[in-house]
């Protein structure tokens, strides 16, 4: 019987991976998990009262729920619990520096800023999914060491399950992007790198939808090795991962680029699948190494990533090894039961040892 109890407090969404994986792993490291999802963020604590939730040990606040932060904080310190937040990322530094809504010196930005300063100091513990997030947050919103905490987004091990390489299919090597075309995962850095490329047949495809898909259409336009295919169900996804020989991860030269391990490197990485990526700090050290089953290039740089699709696609031979590198990798530092043991450490450092 599970000894503490976690209330997932906003308009979350239960079926988002990072929210699935983190309270599958509460699960198992003995917390009951209970939901509040209230009907407007701005009046949660009103109907909290008025629906008498019961006193947790312990409030959570879910990834991306800026909006719920400051009821789930006013209610939480009135019953004497801490509050642990999850937010994945600077609402501040989306609006600003990912989606140019508002100039960096502008008014808007800089109200923005001071609420979620606010907002993040009155945390009892910010969790991030990267030490360099964290190094951003405790820069930017000024907060201690001691109130932050790191824990990797990993994946979905009972989707994304390792698999040797097919093959059965003897064309081209095949290599895949999948994501959402957002200047971050640099899509058009992967159709140039397709018009350079010099080297075996490799097919490109590129697999999803989003606000730069149009583009690369046009810029791939008479390049018959490069494939676009339409988003797939979620569930099929591991598959369609299975099916390529390389993955892809991101290209974008932008600050928040380098400070995040992307979704698809750990899904890839956890159905053993080697991947190209940009060079981050955000990767451990010991990853850059030539049997880690990652290769990472520098971001932007189109030419390298013709190159590294060049090398390993002439060392056709060796998928197998390096798909037996990249399940290494994951398990050593991504795996879910290295995820647990981050997130109890995190929980210890609350007061809830054990």
């Amino acid at each position: 019987m599970a000894s503490r109890t976690v209330l997932w407090w906003g308009r979350f969404d239960p079926d988002y991976s990072r929210n699935r994986i983190l309270r599958n792993l509460l699960a198992e490291l003995g917390w009951a998990i209970r939901d509040f999802r209230p009907w407007l963020s701005r009046f949660a604590g009103t109907e909290a009262s008025l629906r008498r939730v019961a006193t947790p040990d312990l409030v959570w606040v879910p990834c991306f729920r800026q909006r719920d932060a400051a009821t789930a904080i006013t209610w939480a310190s009135a019953r004497g619990v801490p509050v642990l937040f999850d937010p994945l990322i600077s609402a501040w530094d989306k609006q600003v520096f990912e989606r140019g809504k508002f100039a960096e010196d502008s008014a808007e930005a800089r109200a923005l800023l001071a609420r979620e300063q606010g907002l993040f100091r009155a945390m009892d513990m910010v969790v991030a999914d990267t030490a360099l997030h964290a190094a951003f947050f405790a820069r930017r919103f000024g907060l201690a060491q001691d109130r932050l905490a790191v824990v990797p987004v990993g994946a979905e091990e009972p989707l994304f399950q390792p698999a040797p390489p097919d093959r059965a299919h003897q064309g081209p090597v095949e290599v895949l992007f999948h994501g959402s075309f957002i200047g971050l995962q640099g899509p058009e850095i992967i159709i140039e790198a397709a018009k350079l490329y010099d080297g075996p047949p490799v097919a490109w495809h590129l697999l999803g939808n989003g606000a730069l898909l149009a583009d690369c259409r046009a810029a791939a336009e008479g390049l018959d090795h490069v494939v676009f295919e339409p988003w797939i169900d979620y569930a099929h996804l591991p598959a369609r991962i299975q099916d390529a020989d390389i993955l892809l991860g991101v290209f974008g030269a932008s600050e928040k680029a380098g400070r995040v391990i992307p979704n698809k490197v750990y899904q890839a990485l956890a159905c053993g699948r080697p991947v190209i990526t940009r060079r981050s700090e955000a990767y451990p050290d010991d990853l850059d190494r030539p049997d880690s089953g990652i290769a990472f290039v520098p971001p932007g740089d189109a030419g390298a990533l013709a190159k590294a699709v060049s090398d390993w696609a002439s060392q056709r031979d060796r998928l197998p090894e390096l798909s037996a590198n990249a399940i290494a990798s994951y398990g050593c530092y991504f795996s879910n039961a290295t995820i647990r043991q981050q997130l109890r450490d995190a929980l210890a450092r609350l007061g809830f040892a054990g």
